[in-house]
């Protein structure tokens, strides 16, 4: 399993900017290959971008070259373990990858440190002593009895190791020995006389629970030889800064001597510096941070050299190494971006965001803080006091454009020489300076609305005709809202009762239905205002109201007539040369009481014009009649047409019915032999009133009695028969009960 450190690694590059940085990872030693070290994602619009290994050190194979590829927009590289990976964190513990990604015209480097972590959970043995031949030990025959000749490291602790092979004399001097620590210790007899010859060990690693392995030691006792090895110098402090890369030469030792080779002794392991076997070079192998590392401010080290063949023949030189502290790293500010965004509504003073900063090189310093505007550059609602980010000035986002995002950039600089900021990159390094670059990081603070007033609108008169069609547009609701969108407004009416409906976009009041001036007037139509779209919350919402006043202009003629009774029939006992008063034609409009003035015309049956009106009364004329007298009575079915005469519009009408039965009058003294009857003019005309009765079966039955199985017994209606204002029946041969002709 990969143990990564918890940071977020983002390579963004842009056309402007280009940020190199350097990576640290902890990686098991029990990562095989095919591993994922590193993932990392580029931004290279619109380039094909390349992402290389330019090398690795210390040498080796176990990296993979990076692979680069693309997903939703971004690139993706991985740093992965080869086939031929073994790590061993006692054999190497920090390897440097020097990486280099270009994109169009630009061109980065970074390098990425690996560290090799030892794994407590592993339980095999490993390295040149786990192989077939095994790890060979070169000792000189005068070596003292009793003396540790070899330390075998291995991973784990409470491990017990045994020596397995047989030791038997006269081959062997005496028993080799090894401890739980793991050292091999010689034998009790010592090896003198034993020159050239060859021990093989084998030995037994138990780790507990079941769990062992077993390698190979192989003691080879060489001869005293006549030369003799030493250094030609003394011991000597050297000073390095601690900004150096792993890898990077310390100093170089030579010994006098044939075929010397080199080794450090002690500290053992260690961790922080290697000598070449031959050439006696010393160089680093892990970083120096002193922040992160205290303990490699001093480090005293033993080289020991000897020969080759003659291992036994050796010297060995100290000296002390010092690491100085050098101003390399920016501070580092937690969180490295600052990203919130804040309602329009926030006081002056408020604090935005926090952020703290540490200077890595010199942890506990004073550090000084800028902050850069961007957009807008000229910003004064945000300001920094004491690391800490506030509002400033009063926010507003009811005006166009004054809702804005605020982007910035604060400037960390540390006391250190020369002084370095959290923005930038590195761009050109030596052993002891850097240069950096400038560069942003980003501070975006968004400012969001707040709905803060309710809508409101000016209560209004509309006038409309009475007699205005359906979807007229009476006017419109003006509302007002100083929440910026302005005027995102939706408009209905509280309750639903009157005739009227109000556009929910624009306000615009439209006639739904028909008005009637005589049974309402006026209108009070209450608007509801409701504001939408102006604040972060969607469902935030305020409202206001307003009183609209719709008033009916103009009394529209609408309603017809009615007479009462609609049908007369009357009997007329008429003298000759005589005008007679037949009956008065009552009407009125009962919508409109006031309504009394109308015009009155016989439009049907008036044969002969036996029959005139005089406004409202039916006239009967018998002036122009002359002899013979009818003996015999007369009927007259009389259509009245009665329509108002206002000044109103349109004039509507309906139609009276008035059957007359005209009975001559006869003296009662006898008749003469003049065939003409006189009236005495002193005698008064007798008006009489007949009221007949009528039936008037309902539509079900008419169609029952059609239907009937038995017509021949049915009561036949005759539909011509119906009265065509007020739909009165008579059956077929119905006659006056009195007056046979009348029919």
């Amino acid at each position: 399993m990969v143990l990564l450190r918890p940071l977020a690694l983002l390579l963004a590059l842009v056309v402007s900017e280009l940020y190199c940085l350097s990576w640290f990872i902890d990686v098991s030693e029990s990562q095989g290959p095919g591993a994922t070290l590193q993932s990392f994602s580029f931004n290279c619009s619109p380039y094909i971008p390349t992402l290389e290994l330019l090398h690795v050190q210390p040498p080796t194979t176990f990296f993979n070259p990076p692979s680069l590829t693309r997903w939703q927009g971004t690139y993706v590289g991985k740093m992965t373990l080869s086939s031929s990976a073994r790590l061993d964190a006692l054999t190497v513990n920090h390897y440097e990858l020097q990486l280099r990604f270009t994109c169009g015209n630009q061109v980065t480097e970074g390098r990425l440190s690996v560290n090799v972590q030892r794994d407590p959970n592993r339980d095999q043995c490993a390295g040149r002593f786990a192989s077939p031949a095994g790890e060979i030990i070169q000792v000189r025959e005068t070596v003292t009895p009793r003396t540790p000749l070899y330390t075998l490291l291995l991973p784990g602790q409470g491990a017990q190791m045994n020596i397995t092979s047989a030791q038997d004399p006269p081959y062997f001097p005496g028993p080799f020995s090894i401890d739980g620590q793991g050292q091999l210790w010689a034998p009790s007899q010592g090896l003198k006389g034993q020159a050239q010859k060859v021990f093989q060990l084998q030995i037994l690693v138990t780790f507990g629970q079941g769990r062992s392995c077993r390698g190979m030691l192989t003691v080879k006792v060489l001869p005293v030889s006549s030369s003799q090895v030493s250094f030609p110098q003394q011991a000597q402090n050297i000073t390095i800064p601690e900004n150096l890369v792993p890898g990077s030469k310390v100093a170089q030792v030579h010994a006098r001597g044939f075929d010397v080779r080199y080794e450090i002794v002690s500290p053992v392991p260690c961790r922080l510096f290697s000598i070449a076997r031959v050439d006696g070079v010393v160089r680093t192998t892990a970083p120096l941070e002193l922040a992160q590392a205290p303990d490699a401010a001093v480090t005293r080290l033993r080289v020991k050299a000897f020969e080759r063949l003659r291992p036994w023949d050796s010297a060995e030189l100290d000296f002390q190494v010092d690491v100085q502290s050098v101003n390399r790293w920016p501070p580092r500010c937690l969180p490295a971006l600052l990203a919130t965004q804040i309602p329009e509504t926030t006081p002056v003073g408020t604090f935005v965001n926090t952020f703290t900063c540490t200077d890595p090189d010199s942890p506990g310093s004073t550090l000084d803080y800028q902050l850069l505007f961007h957009s807008p550059a000229s910003a004064s609602s945000l300001c920094l006091r004491d690391g800490v980010l506030e509002v400033n000035d009063t926010l507003d986002c009811d005006a166009p454009g004054a809702c804005l995002q605020h982007t910035a950039s604060i400037l960390v600089l540390d006391s250190g020489q020369p002084p370095m900021t959290r923005q930038g990159r590195a761009n050109q390094a030596s052993s002891l300076t850097f240069k950096w670059l400038p560069a942003e990081v980003p501070v975006l603070v968004m400012v969001t609305p707040v709905n803060e007033f309710s809508p409101t609108c000016v209560s209004r008169t509309f006038r409309v005709r009475e007699d205005a069609r359906p979807h007229t547009l009476l006017g419109s609701v003006m509302g007002t809202d100083l929440d910026y969108p302005h005027d995102s407004i939706e408009y209905s009416i509280s309750g639903g009762s009157a005739p009227f409906a109000v556009d929910s976009l624009n306000g615009e009041v439209h006639l739904l239905g028909p008005l009637d001036y005589e049974m309402q007037k006026s209108y009070r139509l209450t608007v509801l205002l409701t504001d939408h779209s102006q604040d972060q919350d969607p469902t935030c919402h305020r409202s206001g109201s307003c009183t609209i006043t719709i008033e009916v202009e103009q009394d529209v003629n609408d309603h017809a007539p009615e007479c009462e009774p609609p049908f007369q029939e009357l009997t007329v006992y008429a003298h000759l040369g005589r005008s007679l008063e037949v009956t008065t034609v009552s009407c009125r409009v009962a919508q409109e009481p006031q309504r009394l003035a109308f015009s009155y015309r016989i439009v049907g049956g008036n044969s002969q014009s036996r029959f005139s009106l005089q406004g409202a009364v039916l006239v009967h004329n018998d002036l122009m009649l002359g002899p013979p007298w009818p003996e015999q009575s007369h009927t007259y079915e009389l259509l009245i047409r009665v329509a108002d005469a206002g000044p109103s519009t349109p004039h509507l009408s309906t139609t009276a019915t008035v059957i007359v039965h005209i009975v001559p009058w006869r003296a009662s003294t006898g008749a003469t032999s003049i065939h003409r009857t006189t009236v005495p003019s002193r005698m008064t005309p007798l008006l009489v009133t007949d009221t007949e009765v009528f039936w008037q079966p309902e539509p079900w039955l008419t169609q029952v009695l059609q239907t009937s199985s038995k017509p021949t017994q049915a009561l036949l209606l005759n539909r011509e028969l119906r009265d065509p204002l007020k739909g009165l029946w008579r059956p077929r041969g119905w006659r006056h009960p009195r007056h046979p002709a009348v029919s």
